[in-house]
């Protein structure tokens, strides 16, 4: 069974695999609206962490575990973005729906000030959730592939960047 993530399995899977594969799906993309309680934050300050949302146009690079995620759905990997043919199927992918009812930390869209200053604050069991977005950045980066670039990861980083270095120069 092949299982694909898009956020901490990138960098820490935390399971036994036996081969490991950079691909991408189409149509969704990485956003930082989902809600950790567990392991980011805690239910007085949750953090935030990544979940795919259907984009048309969007390619969403992957790698190889998600608890707070209530949906699971079976997509095409691709490892090349001009392929028409996928070189796996049925990737199982868990995706955050943004239905509160049935996922209770979902957190939604918000301004990427407001998403900072909310990643900055939170900590929880697994550490500071920061370090999530950090790790991340540097994950996606190290990949190497054309286009494992994530604007949205790299533009919420430097923003978190931004406001540390500005509440320091203030602190001093």
């Amino acid at each position: 069974m092949w299982v694909f993530g898009y956020g901490s399995l990138i960098w820490k899977a935390g399971f036994h695999f036996d081969e490991r594969v950079v691909g991408f799906i189409k149509g969704y993309r990485r956003v930082f609206h989902q809600g950790s309680t567990d392991h980011r934050g805690t239910p007085k300050f949750p953090g935030r962490t990544v979940t795919l949302e259907p984009a048309e146009g969007e390619v969403c690079y992957l790698e190889v575990r998600e608890k707070q995620y209530d949906k699971k759905a079976y997509l095409d990997l691709f490892t090349d973005p001009m392929a028409t043919t996928p070189a796996v199927s049925g990737v199982m992918v868990y995706i955050a729906s943004a239905n509160k009812q049935l996922n209770s930390n979902y957190l939604g869209p918000a301004s990427l000030e407001d998403i900072a200053k909310q990643i900055i604050q939170a900590e929880g069991p697994s550490g500071p959730n920061r370090d999530y977005l950090f790790q991340l950045e540097k994950a996606l980066l190290e990949l190497e592939c054309s286009g494992c670039e994530d604007k949205h990861v790299i533009d919420l980083a430097n923003t978190v960047r931004r406001i540390l270095s500005e509440e320091d120069s203030a602190s001093k």
